[in-house]
């Protein structure tokens, strides 16, 4: 692909103006069936706006995401490896990282073709595009960080914690749909308050996007946390595991 050709693809993943209207449909469409994930990135596409250049251009002013933008590694080919993840002993990030992907049977190249369904060109050789493949890399790390489960409400409440690190709207459509969902499914179950509380815990962590997640997979996953100042999910984990394993997104 030519330098014009990935600045033309730059430019239509940067949409000019929000499409609150494709977001609300892709979102019926999700709640319709909450393993189409492919909707999930049409909300992203629909209601990024500039997020993606502002974060990028964040990483520049940082030390370490200036050295991260320099190197650009495609995250997810580490993150399928498995000779690579073996690397990490127990009890760290990234030995827990891998635990949570082999109980679910995630990859992420699965959650790069999900992406592809909706922007084909998510692949470009652009800087701002390859940002945008970190964030989507980085999901699931950021719910071992947070201890947020793949429930409906842990979803809800990590893409809220994801909005306040990212500032890209379609984080927050997403979350606070989510939360207004579970709670006219079961009136008991606090979904609005974690998911509060879990995007004030995103404005408290230190900013994730721009770290060295090599560096941090090696380190206690306790102490990570401690060190990116993310504070328990204390609200999501007050609902029982078998009454959020029960949550559904009614149709």
């Amino acid at each position: 692909m030519t330098a014009t050709a990935d600045f033309d693809t730059y430019t239509r993943l940067q949409p000019q103006r929000i499409e609150p209207l494709t977001a609300l449909r892709a979102f019926r469409k999700l709640v319709a069936d909450k393993e189409d994930t492919a909707q999930v990135f049409e909300i992203m596409r629909a209601l990024s706006g500039r997020s993606l250049a502002r974060g990028y251009n964040h990483m520049l002013k940082t030390q370490e995401g200036g050295r991260q933008a320099y190197l650009a590694e495609e995250l997810a080919h580490k993150l399928d490896d498995p000779v690579w993840l073996a690397r990490f002993e127990p009890g760290t990030v990234g030995a827990s990282y891998r635990a949570f992907r082999e109980v679910r049977g995630f990859t992420a190249e699965g959650l790069a073709d999900e992406a592809r369904k909706i922007g084909p060109q998510i692949d470009a050789q652009h800087p701002v595009v390859w940002y945008s493949r970190r964030i989507r890399d980085v999901h699931d790390i950021w719910h071992v960080l947070t201890g947020y489960e793949t429930d409906a409400l842990g979803e809800a409440c990590v893409v809220a914690f994801s909005y306040a690190q990212t500032r890209n709207l379609g984080f927050a459509f997403i979350g606070w749909g989510a939360a207004r969902e579970i709670q006219r499914e079961v009136k008991s179950v606090p979904a609005r308050r974690a998911v509060w509380q879990a995007y004030r815990n995103g404005k408290a962590a230190h900013w994730l996007p721009g770290l060295d997640y090599e560096a941090l997979f090696a380190q206690p996953l306790e102490v990570a946390r401690a060190r990116l100042n993310i504070r328990p999910a204390s609200v999501y984990h007050a609902v029982p595991a078998e009454v959020r394993a029960s949550l559904k997104l009614r149709s």
